[in-house]
């Protein structure tokens, strides 16, 4: 199993006001809005984003749930308030997540023999089950050091990208689905791997329109040394996590698209 040791960077933690309001305006929120929604007054909330009102901690947190704020920024609200972090934030390898790594391990090698993986916030490679080994075969030795991103591994031209069969599906997929992470958490890493992935050039000899697939999800279909292997993915998360480390983990999960696929890794 590879670990990934998450750390949180020192950065300026701004007022809880101004934080505030940047959330609501992501999420598309007028001041009333959000009040109705944490059942409070309008003035009561315009005087806590003017600075004018410090709120509890027990407000923070619920105007925090209701701007469905993911654990991090929640722990970043409470400091712009002068509270205390709410949620712990353990590296994956303490003792506290052991019953975490356990899970992980029990689900990824019970998804043999099948690829199966499990990343970070940021797409970064935190472990993977014996299945995925094979098809990494000539993969550039630099993308597969630490931190190993996934996302950029499977779209780079010394990576998986040229492998890939329906390439300017996949990557139009990945895209699409970066962006709605980067529009739903305001990560900055997420928003920086986005912007290095868009940037990357294209394996596609020139722009090609949208591809409407026939498939009902878009599968990964991948070249190997056994013939063309189709998968179809799925992604886990644990449920109700209050560890900042464990509600930024996922579990992505690959299964044969096609019967040659379930035959040939099968073998």
């Amino acid at each position: 199993m590879q670990h990934v040791i998450q750390q949180t960077a020192n950065q300026t933690i701004q007022p809880v006001g101004e934080q505030l309001r940047h959330w609501r305006a992501r999420r598309r929120l007028s001041q009333l809005d959000l009040a109705m929604e944490a059942g409070i007054s309008q003035r009561h909330l315009s005087f806590v984003e003017s600075g004018r009102s410090r709120p509890g901690r027990d407000m923070v947190l619920l105007l925090a749930e209701r701007l469905e704020l993911p654990l991090r920024e929640r722990n970043r609200l409470l400091l712009g308030a002068g509270h205390a972090p709410h949620f712990a934030e353990h590296a994956l390898e303490d003792e506290a997540l052991a019953d975490v790594r356990a899970a992980m391990l029990l689900i990824l090698k019970g998804h043999e023999p099948f690829p199966a993986l499990v990343v970070d916030r940021a797409w970064n490679l935190v472990a993977h089950n014996d299945a995925v080994g094979p098809l990494l075969v000539g993969v550039a030795p630099w993308l597969l050091a630490r931190p190993c991103n996934v996302l950029k591994l499977s779209l780079h031209r010394e990576g998986l990208g040229p492998r890939i069969v329906n390439y300017g599906e996949w990557r139009a997929h990945i895209l699409s689905r970066l962006r709605h992470e980067a529009k739903a958490t305001g990560d900055a890493a997420i928003e920086a791997l986005l912007a290095e992935l868009e940037a990357m050039p294209s394996l596609e000899p020139r722009r090609q329109p949208p591809v409407v697939s026939a498939s009902p999800v878009v599968p990964l279909k991948l070249r190997s040394e056994v013939g063309e292997l189709s998968f179809l993915s799925t992604t886990t998360v644990f449920g109700t996590p209050q560890d900042v480390t464990l509600s930024e983990l996922a579990i992505e999960a690959f299964y044969p698209a096609d019967a040659a696929t379930r035959a040939a890794l099968g073998r």
